[in-house]
């Protein structure tokens, strides 16, 4: 998969975790997972654009442990949400199964790249 895709597959991602935050119910625990989910599932596409202008492979790098950190936020309130019973199985399973394929994806490009370092 190249990085074009990726960009577009980040995307996609942050699009439907924002139309999952903001269908949440309009209460205290509803509008704080709304506002996580849009945060960090957008900072996931966005800090992946940002990986592909990087510098230097130490940017590269630390660019892309800030898009893990990100995609694994995301996956942690779709699944808190579904423990609260506020985000449906057949929402919240296809989104987390993404969230861990990006994740493994993310995690692999920077272990190669570190390991070129050495």
């Amino acid at each position: 998969m190249d990085k074009y895709e990726l960009k577009r597959r980040t995307k996609i991602f942050a699009h439907k975790c924002v139309k999952v935050a903001i269908s949440l119910p309009k209460n205290k625990l509803g509008s704080h997972i709304e506002g996580q989910l849009i945060r960090c599932s957008t900072s996931v596409a966005a800090n992946y654009r940002a990986v592909n202008l990087a510098h230097s492979t130490a940017s590269f790098a630390a660019k892309l442990s800030i898009v893990i950190e990100e995609v694994d936020e995301c996956d942690f309130w779709i699944e808190f949400g579904l423990d609260e019973k506020i985000i449906s199985d057949e929402i919240a399973n296809p989104l987390m199964k993404e969230a861990k394929e990006l994740t493994a994806i993310f995690i692999s490009s920077r272990k190669t790249i570190q390991s070129r370092k050495k």
